[in-house]
């Protein structure tokens, strides 16, 4: 069975400007990247856990920050890995500097035989959506289109 994740986009707006909350992955491999390279806050669930109730978890797991909603489904996004992302955008804010991620941990350098602990994201930031399209996943870049027209038809 294809990989599924459930993430929140969460959303705010600043002098009438749209702004959402990206979060970069934290790690070695992603530290020197940037365009393409940020996320919603997500995570993998299974047939155990509704996508909600897995993307409610997996941003308080990774900002630190429990969102209440009200949420809205997004239509569901296929990445180029074949993984499925569920998610959900709420309106809320928060100081992006003050994240706290729950951390994993991996032998590094590779083949050192040494394990070092690192977030599973390093920071999160917030974005307007021409730049937050170029900052996500390709695949991801496409909620924030369906949040905009999701937008247009609220005051």
């Amino acid at each position: 069975m294809a990989k599924r994740s459930a993430g929140i986009l969460l959303f705010r707006r600043r002098a009438g400007v749209l702004e959402v909350l990206l979060a970069h992955p934290g790690g070695p491999f992603w530290a020197g990247k940037d365009e393409g390279a940020w996320s919603i806050p997500k995570g993998e669930f299974d047939d155990t856990e509704e996508p909600l109730a897995a993307a409610k978890r997996e941003f308080a797991e990774e900002t630190g920050i429990e969102i209440a909603g009200p949420f809205f489904a997004l239509q569901p996004v296929k990445q180029r890995s074949g993984k499925t992302i569920h998610a959900f955008a709420a309106e809320g804010d928060c100081d992006a500097a003050a994240i706290r991620s729950n951390t994993f941990e991996l032998e590094w350098p590779r083949g050192s035989g040494k394990v070092a602990k690192f977030p599973e994201v390093d920071r999160a930031a917030w974005f307007d959506p021409e730049t937050s399209k170029r900052k996500l996943n390709a695949a991801q870049a496409q909620l924030v289109d369906q949040l905009v027209a999701l937008l247009r038809g609220s005051p």
